[in-house]
């Protein structure tokens, strides 16, 4: 019987995650994740943890099996929260759950299920593990899971070959209702609970609110961007593959004040992303403002008026090298070869047709159709067929 700890989480994906694992016949131990409990961060009522951990508890003595609680709460305030603090400082919007999953649930949190003998860490993500044989060596693989609504795998972009290798996802192969289906038929307490929203293992969390903790206000003016503005005028021509086009088709534009006109005030360009078009509080346009830029040094926020505000589109992207990953290491591009692609830059989004640039400074991904809010901090994800074969932190 192998041993597999599960991280049980309070909700209904790993506590069906659980049982299909003891069907299966292994050893199944439950372990809940603490991982907050900085009250000087105050996050709203609905931190849900003691509740979570209550449910994680109950489904651990539904089906018969071991259960703990672990406290990652430093860990995941040195590893998750600290970055996310210096990111949004610099201007750049990172994705804490990727993170929390490289960092924490396939790092942290495996290294204790190894230390209590577990061969595998099981999760209740949606998405498949394969493996295949290459030149005599077992290859790990990472495929979108069977429910394409609710398919997670962009979430574990980061991991690794040796991560992947004691990593297993009981629910990859099922839709959500077949998921809730079997919670209910077994009775589980988690049968009927709503998916968990906001940060990985915290609850909801009001970014603006979390973010003043640490990032104190400061006024500064929003200003408005004309659609038909010269700057556009070479923006989106069609990237071909000469290096100096790609850079080009990257490269995000400089506004400056005097390019436009003064439309309201903020209270901090670190609290804002590219592509947002709620918080502003501006009112009396005729189509909602979307942020295209923000300037943290300056602290100035650029807007413009529609979701095809040429300002929020771009063809390119880039990734500096100490950022390129590559789950499928066995298929790393060398200096000057490409490869095609499908690629998403954020969670849900679907897939659009790419090719990988890779030069010795980084990778350049260009985009068939102008992709919008391309936002720094992000990681953008490629794949071939359902296949994630890496991702890569926007620069």
């Amino acid at each position: 019987m192998k041993r597999v700890v599960v991280g049980l989480s309070g909700g209904v994906d790993s506590s069906v995650a659980a049982y299909l694992l003891q069907e299966q016949g292994y050893e199944v131990i439950g372990l809940f994740m603490k991982n907050w409990h900085d009250d000087s961060v105050t996050i709203s009522n609905e931190c849900p943890w003691l509740e979570d951990s209550n449910d994680a508890l109950l489904v651990a003595e539904k089906l018969g099996i071991p259960f703990q609680t672990v406290d990652l709460s430093e860990e995941y305030k040195e590893k998750i929260v600290d970055y996310m603090f210096n990111e949004y400082e610099k201007g750049r919007t990172p994705n804490p759950d990727v993170l929390c999953n490289r960092e924490i649930k396939f790092d942290v949190f495996m290294k204790i299920a190894l230390s209590l003998g577990a061969d595998y860490v099981a999760t209740g993500h949606y998405c498949k593990k394969a493996q295949t044989s290459i030149e005599g060596k077992t290859v790990y693989q990472l495929q979108a899971g069977a429910d394409g609504n609710k398919d997670q795998s962009y979430f574990l972009c980061q991991l690794s070959q040796e991560q992947l290798s004691k990593a297993l996802f009981p629910i990859g192969e099922l839709t959500k209702p077949e998921v809730r289906e079997i919670a209910t038929q077994m009775e589980l307490v988690t049968a009927e609970k709503k998916d968990s929203q906001g940060l990985c293992f915290i609850g909801k969390v009001r970014l603006p609110e979390f973010l003043q903790q640490k990032l104190q206000p400061k006024e500064g003016v929003i200003v408005q961007i004309d659609k038909d503005n010269p700057i556009y005028k070479t923006k989106n021509e069609p990237v071909l593959n000469s290096r100096e086009e790609l850079i080009l088709a990257a490269t995000k534009i400089t506004y400056t004040p005097e390019m436009g006109n003064v439309v309201g005030k903020h209270q901090g360009a670190h609290y804002f992303t590219i592509g947002q078009r709620k918080g502003l509080n501006v009112g009396g346009t005729k189509e909602p403002l979307f942020i295209i830029g923000t300037d943290v040094a300056t602290n100035v926020i650029y807007t413009g008026l529609g979701s095809q505000h040429p300002g929020l589109f771009r063809k390119a992207l880039f990734i500096a090298n100490p950022e390129v990953h590559w789950v499928r290491s066995d298929m790393k591009l060398e200096h000057g070869q490409k490869l095609e692609v499908m690629v998403r830059i954020r969670y849900r989004q679907p897939l659009q047709k790419a090719m990988l640039y890779q030069f010795e400074t980084g990778m350049y991904i260009s985009f068939q159709e102008p992709q919008s809010a391309i936002t720094e901090g992000q990681f953008a994800a490629w794949y071939h067929g359902d296949e994630l074969l890496g991702s890569g932190v926007i620069s």
